[in-house]
């Protein structure tokens, strides 16, 4: 079953339903997919102080407003997983269960997830004692004993939820005493909390238990040495992974999977835009997502707009028309413009000469393998529309 979309934007989280709102204030048939809760892993955070002028807030309920926001500018928010995508032609296709859906843009907004250690015991145990996730689980450890791996934003506010149900929780740290990779505030309002205790210059080496974790292996990173910690739970809070592995082939991505542009969101296919925390950036947060997507979604608008122009004034041209990309930085396209406008005029019938901006007009330069460098002299291509 096949469906057709101006836009379609995978994730649903903050940078996706800004992408949804934008999407859908500019008059574009819009659908977000999201396979999970919509508001992505924002909707799994407790308490959020740091959104402007939204006071605090949670989770739930800033992402509940943000889709809400989203829809009543008409953007369709569905429940699916998307399995592959075909972004090779001006059509762009998302392929989930059971529908292909067509799209003349598209904006990758998947977000991450957490990083996986494969350390002995954690897969055995995730589910029975094992966790990536305080809002989901901190309840299961009323009055227990918890581990926390890690000492960046994520673990260290995270504990602090876990403590109001825990009877202790041990944050476990790779450096020096002292030394913490999350924010000072964070940092202050742990070292108050009577629950809370560190284990610095150390790691988790093993998980273990009989059914359900009963205890964890720490290793003291300078020595060596391995002693059993008795607990019923670990959280593991090392980091994120970018959800691209579906992308693979079908877009750029760098060496960890991180998707790279510029701050028009462009990928460098054409129509194909990211937002979020996928993307390669300085920060991931709420508040930089939902600009990310802000951004995706116009730049989407404006190459959709772009493509029907070209389709109107080329490809259904009922005369022969002649392009000329160029890029204004790029001195030797300039020299091969001109090149191109002589060799026209030089012609019995001189056709109709458009000029493009490679540097604006990416996106068609893409679509029609137009890639401009210091080295340009002259590419020729041949662009077929109605007449061949």
């Amino acid at each position: 079953m096949d469906e057709y979309y101006d836009l379609i934007v995978i994730g649903g989280g903050p940078a996706g339903l800004a992408a949804g709102i934008y999407g859908g204030r500019a008059r574009l048939s819009t659908l977000v997919l999201e396979k999970g809760n919509v508001g992505g892993r924002a909707y799994d955070t407790r308490e959020i102080v740091n959104y402007p002028s939204a006071g605090k807030t949670s989770g739930p309920d800033l992402m509940g407003s943000m889709a809400e926001h989203a829809q009543s500018f008409g953007a369709e928010i569905r429940r699916q997983t998307v399995r592959s995508v075909d972004f090779s032609g001006e059509d762009k296709i998302v392929n989930v269960r059971k529908t292909a859906y067509h799209a003349k843009a598209v904006v990758v907004a998947t977000g991450t997830s957490a990083r996986v250690l494969n350390i002995p015991g954690e897969a055995e145990f995730t589910g029975n004692g094992v966790s990536y996730c305080a809002t989901c689980d901190a309840e299961f450890y009323r009055d227990e004993d918890v581990v926390v791996l890690g000492s960046g934003d994520q673990a260290i506010e995270e504990s602090e939820f876990i403590a109001k149900f825990a009877k202790s929780v041990t944050i476990v740290v790779v450096h020096d005493d002292g030394v913490l990779d999350c924010n000072r505030f964070a940092a202050e309002q742990a070292a108050k909390n009577p629950k809370l205790r560190f284990l610095f210059n150390s790691t988790v080496a093993e998980v273990y238990g009989q059914g359900d974790v009963e205890g964890v292996k720490i290793k003291d990173v300078r020595t060596g040495e391995l002693r059993d910690l008795p607990c019923q739970g670990v959280f593991f809070f090392c980091g994120m992974v970018p959800e691209t592995d579906f992308l693979e082939g079908a877009v750029p991505r760098d060496a960890r999977g991180w998707l790279v542009t510029g701050d028009d969101m462009d990928l460098g296919v054409g129509g194909v835009f990211a937002a979020g925390d996928v993307r390669r950036k300085y920060l991931r947060q709420i508040a930089t997502a939902v600009g990310d997507g802000a951004a995706a979604a116009t730049a989407a608008e404006r190459y959709i707009t772009e493509m029907e122009q070209f389709r109107r004034e080329v490809l259904e041209s009922d005369e022969p028309v002649m392009l000329g990309f160029w890029d204004p930085g790029i001195a030797g396209s300039m020299d091969a413009l001109g090149a191109l406008r002589e060799r026209n005029g030089a012609l019995g019938e001189p056709l109709r000469f458009i000029e493009l901006d490679a540097s604006t007009k990416k996106g068609i330069a893409s679509n029609y393998g137009i890639a401009l460098d210091d080295r340009t002299k002259a590419q020729v291509v041949r662009v077929e529309g109605r007449l061949g």
